[in-house]
């Protein structure tokens, strides 16, 4: 990716012709705009080049979990004007009162995502957010040394092959989610007999996990970890830095499916600048470098003719209906949730 340099003269020009467009009109070196970020979802290349188009600064802090965003917003951080969590998290940002309405009308690409990834559960009018990406959760490993091909969360479970070598997401809710499918469960499951048929799979498996991890990409490069339960994103990531040799695989039984959003947290103070980024990203010229910078699978339908044939015939990034018929979104748990951290403080205790 590349930026255009613009003359001063001309950046002024510019940053007051998008500001007019969306109603912005605070001087250019007042506008700033505070973000909170999965690593590397907003590059140094996409803040540069939004700098030079519309004169907004962007300043990002990055967190590695849903939870961890959630417990900065209610622990009452402030100064985010933009946020980008998961799907169900959503839900419960909205529920707990921690969201600004989107108002889509003012965010004109809005019209560029796959009507596929609107109107879900976790926000049925996109009121609140705007999908941003998604992808899945599944498993990846070093073919090199893993010759047999792994197919299925019960091969993590049961091949003496793979004992010592398989490390976890350190996330209660894709760890149980995997046991929970291992079993022919829905991931959703707040059955107390699903449930505890889960934590009986990972306690049984406990002495062959090697290590519980959300980090999984720089250990698959370097060989550390041979087998990983890992983010579609850092596992298609580490295979094209090992030229091919990490494998990523949606499990038969189904997997995590997932969508990043883009929400504006309660207490934004520049929301029109926050707007203004939005409608940035859903620019399929700004979003095919992303796609290709972080192996995310876009949301925005006009991305994928953008990219090279390497990106457009990957089934990691853009698998057939197939490998996803069995895969499911996560739902908020409810009051469910309790139990499902009693199982996750259980197995993790057993180490």
């Amino acid at each position: 990716m590349y930026m255009r340099i613009f003359s001063p003269t001309l950046l002024v020009a510019a940053a007051a012709l998008f500001s007019t467009t969306f109603g912005c009109t605070k001087p250019l070196a007042d506008r700033v705009l505070h973000i909170a970020s999965w690593s590397n979802y907003v590059t140094p290349e996409v803040a540069a080049a939004f700098q030079a188009k519309t004169g907004i600064k962007v300043l990002v802090s990055n967190y590695s979990s849903n939870e961890e965003l959630l417990a900065k917003l209610q622990a009452g951080a402030s100064g985010y004007d933009l946020a980008i969590p998961s799907d169900y998290m959503v839900f419960v940002m909205k529920q707990l009162g921690l969201l600004q309405p989107m108002e889509i009308s003012k965010i004109p690409n809005f019209k560029n995502i796959d009507k596929k990834w609107l109107g879900k559960q976790f926000d049925p009018k996109n009121d609140f957010s705007v999908p941003f990406d998604w992808g899945t959760t599944g498993i990846a490993y070093n073919s090199a040394i893993i010759k047999e091909p792994i197919t299925s969360w019960k091969d993590l479970f049961e091949r003496k092959d793979l004992a010592g070598k398989v490390t976890f997401l350190d996330d209660s809710r894709e760890t149980i989610a995997a046991a929970l499918k291992a079993i022919g469960k829905s991931l959703n499951s707040n059955s107390p007999t699903d449930l505890e048929q889960a934590k009986k799979l990972l306690m049984g498996a406990r002495s062959r996990i090697k290590a519980f991890s959300s980090e999984t990409q720089e250990p698959l490069v370097s060989g550390e970890f041979l087998v990983a339960h890992a983010y579609m994103t850092d596992a298609l990531q580490a295979k094209a830095r090992t030229q091919g040799k990490i494998k990523y695989v949606i499990p038969k039984e189904g997997s995590t499916l997932w969508i990043d959003t883009m929400v504006i947290p309660k207490g934004a103070i520049h929301l029109d600048e926050a707007r203004s980024f939005i409608n940035f990203l859903l620019d399929p010229t700004v979003a095919a470098p992303l796609v290709q910078k972080i192996w995310v699978s876009p949301a925005n339908h006009l991305v994928s003719a953008l990219l090279p044939p390497v990106y457009q015939n990957e089934e990691g990034l853009f698998p057939k209906d197939a490998q996803l018929k069995n895969s499911e979104m996560f739902e908020d748990l409810g009051e469910g949730i309790t139990a499902w951290d009693r199982v996750w403080t259980e197995v993790k205790a057993a180490g």
